[in-house]
């Protein structure tokens, strides 16, 4: 956490690339999402002053892949709250590789309830 950021770093391997050197847009979009996703439970239980965080599912998500992201170091991904409603949150996210933006997220994220098929799958 650095304020109300969720950071992470994550380091690709070899199986994740789209061609030599490069990370796969597939896998940046699933890291975006998980990280956003998370983001969201994380500021939805904090603005609800529960213990823990809700069970959060992707209601829509876009990715702005902004350049190749390179498979040389670890990635960057940040991502926050930009509208926290009721049990929705606005969630804009970013991976950075080598100091540079590579892409960008934003989605909304909806708390889900028991008899929810994802209720507790993780």
């Amino acid at each position: 956490m650095e304020g109300d950021l969720v950071v992470a770093e994550w380091t690709p391997s070899e199986h994740h690339q789209a061609f030599p050197g490069v990370l796969n847009g597939g896998i940046i979009g699933a890291l975006l999402d998980c990280h956003c996703n998370w983001t969201a439970a994380y500021h939805l239980m904090k603005a609800q002053g529960a213990s823990s965080p809700p069970c959060t599912v992707t209601a829509d998500y876009s990715i702005t892949l902004k350049r190749p992201t390179p498979m040389s170091g670890p990635v960057r991904l940040e991502a926050k709250p930009v509208e926290l409603k009721g049990d929705r949150a606005v969630i804009e996210g970013m991976l950075t590789a080598g100091g540079k933006v590579t892409a960008l997220c934003r989605g909304t994220f909806v708390a889900v309830k028991e008899g929810h098929p994802a209720y507790h799958r993780w």
